[in-house]
């Protein structure tokens, strides 16, 4: 049962591999991969509970995904030292960029909810 969930997963990241593949997107595949997964969640109505169990478990651990990441960081740390400067503007950048949009969606979100109940 729980290996059906899996391979689910498993699908949905490849579909995405291939489809980015086969269409030149610079979307990472796994991306694709999540977005085919909402939406076949979203079609079906719910999360089925053995997927849940599943994804409850992968989140769990998810701190161990972070492993082989800074394993890289320290890989490259004579990189990271050259190019530090691009990186925390990079980084500063998204994050402001990130916050500013959030809330702007909250905003308009917050006010659509507000007419729609004005409506009903």
């Amino acid at each position: 049962m729980i290996l059906k969930f899996i391979a689910l997963l498993l699908v949905c990241q490849l579909v995405g591999e291939a489809f980015v593949v086969w269409t030149g997107l610079p979307i990472p595949g796994p991306v694709v991969g999540m977005i085919l997964l909402f939406v076949g969640i979203a079609l079906r109505g719910g999360i089925p509970q053995g997927l849940g169990w599943v994804v409850d478990g992968l989140l769990s651990h998810l701190s161990l995904l972070f492993v082989p990441a800074g394993v890289g960081v320290m890989l490259h740390i004579s990189m990271l030292r050259e190019e530090w400067p691009a990186i925390v503007v990079a980084l500063v950048l998204s994050t402001v960029l990130t916050i500013a949009v959030t809330g702007l969606l909250m905003t308009k979100l917050i006010g659509w909810v507000q007419r729609r109940r004005g409506e009903d």
